[in-house]
């Protein structure tokens, strides 16, 4: 059974991981600009807040953003050089003023705290852990996450996951994840690009823009529009002949 189990999962991956095909669907996975707003103004104290705008507005994976060290960050020039989590590539990127001035007044406001973490600009809120690792824990960062997520009245779930294949128990799937805020800053990217999905697909660190249009969310309202717009037309016209 053990054997058979293995042959499935490799089976699995084989099939869904080429296929590049959403599994929600045309769900937006997304923050929306309100939702955005709403969430970060519920963010429990200024490092968690700052985290996440790293997230939402230059598209950091919470791997990358956790072990954000102050050397990653080049104050002369505004820019942030860090390694991507999934090419093990160098990039850099242009730090948005707004959030530069952010960075400056937390690095400023937490000297001490950061001399401890070795630079680690993200730290451990507890001090008395004694391992290697200084910065703060990825699965902490999503339980504050989804902390914020309750409170703001945000936590919608569309499915549940069947795990049963990795021998596990279903879970519970959310439309909102740590990972919706890189889907916001790729969005709001393209968006401000005009759709230059080459110029996105440079922001977002993909490999190829295949992937880039995964991210690419368009608003419900947009779609619900264009549906509106689709059949108007057709359906006037079906009215007023009617009435001749």
């Amino acid at each position: 059974m053990d054997r058979l189990r293995i042959e499935l999962l490799k089976a699995y991956k084989k099939r869904y991981k080429k296929s590049g095909t959403p599994k929600y669907g045309t769900l937006n996975k997304s923050f929306t600009e309100l939702e955005l707003q709403h969430f970060l103004r519920n963010v429990p104290n200024d490092k968690f807040r700052l985290l996440f705008k790293y997230q939402a507005y230059l598209g950091l994976r919470i791997g990358e953003v956790t072990k954000l060290h102050i050397s990653n960050i080049d104050f002369e020039k505004r820019e942030l050089i860090l390694t991507s989590e999934k090419t093990n590539k160098s990039d850099s990127l242009r730090i948005p003023h707004e959030l530069f001035q952010e960075t400056v007044e937390f690095v400023q406001k937490n000297k001490e705290r950061l001399i401890k973490s070795k630079g680690s600009i993200f730290f451990k809120d507890n001090d008395n852990n004694h391992n290697d690792v200084l910065c703060i824990d990825k699965n902490y960062v999503r339980k504050v996450f989804r902390e914020t997520i309750i409170k703001t009245g945000l936590d919608y779930t569309y499915a549940v996951s069947d795990e049963s294949l990795y021998g596990r128990k279903n879970r519970t799937l959310h439309r909102l994840t740590t990972h919706s805020l890189r889907h916001y800053a790729i969005t709001h990217f393209a968006k401000a690009t005009n759709g230059n999905v080459v110029l996105t697909c440079r922001f977002a660190r993909h490999s190829g823009p295949a992937t880039t249009m995964h991210y690419i969310s368009r608003d419900n309202e947009e779609l619900y529009e264009k549906i509106e717009n689709a059949f108007k037309n057709e359906i006037l016209s079906k009215m007023v002949s009617s009435k001749k």
